[in-house]
């Protein structure tokens, strides 16, 4: 098909529902099998090193495969790639819903890795190129609908499976949803016009990709279990990591052909759009991540209750990115996004501001304008970022774009533990350098506490130990609040940062700037 025939509006949704229905798999796949892992754990008698290579596994085959997609595609086509990532991304779901042990299960999500990372990157491609400027906002509104409800509703869903029937059905969900979309893009779904194969296979830059980015994220993903550089591995895998991306740099710089070619980022929206991009998700993900370790580790809630926590954050996004979506191609996209930075900021000031005795409402209302905010900032970002970039390089625009984003995402995680541990070791030493045992409130509370244990059975010097190991837990956990208050804060100084950077990309008109550059689109230089 090509740009002179017109593809009809009932094909280009079909292709977006398409598109859509596969990615959501894929994202709630990345999210649910974090609640399972005890219950695999106990299946498989492995210990809690061993099951976490089940996540681990996974995200190292995404960072391996997404930079390389742009450069599949032109290789194998998009239909076909398309249908081969769905294909394997299905079968390995059946494969490690049937794993026998650990190494099994393993393999396959290496397997589910590698199929479903390029499908996010493809789908952003194949929307930007089947709809005009003018309607791009309301089909990404729409995809990312999908993309947003993964992270949010994965973890509820992926409990209730596992609790209720068993942790092999979080992969046995994914095969009817994926032979009803691997059908629906074997009919819809057509080659891009743009299609053009490579002349060759740079080589040497494929192993420096798969081995420097490979690294990076076992690293990342490793680094807080392993004490980080005070660990050899942990060393050596940085090391690695830092020698093959740079030398992957210079490959790429210099090589005809490049596996991800880097000349995109000498777009401006785009380079800045990437940037964006990687804060927002790294704060995003983070304070996600926060707040469910908060109301599970500290407020005691059970999974359920917890996810409950975060799905207000799903229906401010749904909100938002309608209408994010029928506004991006009307007003200057940057004020969308501003916004977006905003509200998320708010929020994340709103949730700093914890408490022991804190209630639902006081987490669940600050979540849901996390959620709007988040709608604000994904369409007129992807909008800005990818507007400018010509239909030849969208493959691998979005490989690229996804490859930050991904990043982005694995560094927020593991700053989000490795802060937590850090500032509530420097809390507890201030509040226990504190603690005066001799100060009326403090000796009032360890005689109460002392007179309950007593009550309850426990001779005098007991009943004074355990009174004592009292004041000592609840001074951990009042370190514990304080250094969740300290992470959230810090994520909505990041979002008022990225405001910074947003007046320095140009706006995007809805006009093409004439017939001969239909991918083009005429942009004006923000004030």
């Amino acid at each position: 098909m090509s740009d002179d025939v017109p593809i009809s509006a009932a094909r280009k949704w079909a292709i977006t529902f398409s598109v859509m229905l596969v990615t959501v798999t894929q994202i709630l796949d990345t999210s649910v099998t974090n609640v399972a892992l005890p219950h695999m754990q106990g299946a498989l008698s492995a210990g809690v090193e061993e099951v976490a290579w089940v996540l681990t596994s996974y995200l190292a085959a995404n960072a391996i495969v997404i930079p390389a997609t742009g450069w599949l595609t032109s290789v194998f086509g998009r239909t076909r790639f398309f249908v081969i990532c769905t294909v394997v991304f299905t079968v390995s779901s059946f494969l490690s819903g049937i794993a026998p042990n650990l190494e099994f299960l393993v393999l396959a999500r290496v397997l589910q890795g590698l199929g479903g990372g390029p499908i996010i990157p493809m789908s952003q491609a194949i929307m930007w190129e089947i709809f005009p400027l003018a309607q791009r906002g309301t089909a990404m509104a729409v995809w990312g609908i999908g993309i947003m409800m993964g992270p949010i509703f994965g973890p509820t869903v992926g409990g209730w499976l596992a609790q209720n029937w068993s942790w092999r059905w979080i992969f046995y969900i994914n095969l009817p949803i994926g032979l009803l979309g691997l059908f629906m893009v074997s009919a819809f779904l057509f080659d891009s016009p743009h299609h053009k194969r490579p002349g060759r296979v740079d080589v040497l830059g494929l192993v420096l990709m798969v081995v420097g980015f490979g690294c990076l994220q076992l690293l990342l993903d490793r680094g807080e279990r392993e004490d980080w550089f005070d660990s050899a591995w942990i060393t050596g895998l940085g090391v690695v990591a830092v020698c093959a991306l740079a030398a992957f740099l210079v490959r790429e710089l210099s090589v005809r052909e490049p596996i991800l070619d880097l000349g995109v980022f000498q777009d401006r929206n785009f380079t800045l759009g990437t940037g964006v991009i990687a804060v927002a998700i790294l704060a995003f993900y983070s304070s996600m991540l926060l707040l469910a370790l908060y109301t599970q580790k500290v407020l005691g809630y059970d999974a359920w209750t917890s996810g409950l926590v975060l799905a207000p954050g799903g229906v401010g996004n749904m909100i938002s990115l309608i209408i994010s979506g029928r506004l991006v191609a009307r007003m200057d996209q940057r004020a969308l996004l501003a916004l977006g930075c905003v509200l998320n900021a708010l929020a994340l000031f709103a949730m700093s501001n914890l408490t022991l005795g804190i209630d639902y409402w006081s987490l669940a209302w600050p979540r849901f304008v996390q959620g709007v905010g988040m709608g604000f900032i994904f369409v007129p970002l992807t909008t800005l970022a990818l507007a400018t970039v010509r239909k030849d390089r969208l493959s691998n625009a979005t490989a690229a774009y996804n490859v930050i984003r991904n990043l982005g995402g694995s560094v927020g995680v593991a700053l989000a533990t490795t802060m937590l541990s850090r500032r509530s070791q420097y809390h507890q030493t201030t509040l226990v350098g504190h603690v005066n045992v001799w100060s009326p409130e403090t000796a009032a509370r360890l005689r109460d506490w002392t007179e309950l244990f007593a009550a309850q059975g426990a001779d005098s010097f007991t009943a004074e130990r355990r009174a004592l190991a009292m004041l000592y837990r609840s001074t951990l956990t009042q370190a514990q609040v304080l250094a969740y208050a300290d992470e959230f804060w810090l994520y909505a100084i990041l979002f008022l940062v990225v405001l910074v950077l947003v007046p320095f990309m140009r706006r995007v008109h809805a006009e093409p700037v004439d017939s001969a550059a239909p991918g083009r689109a005429r942009v004006a230089v923000g004030d």
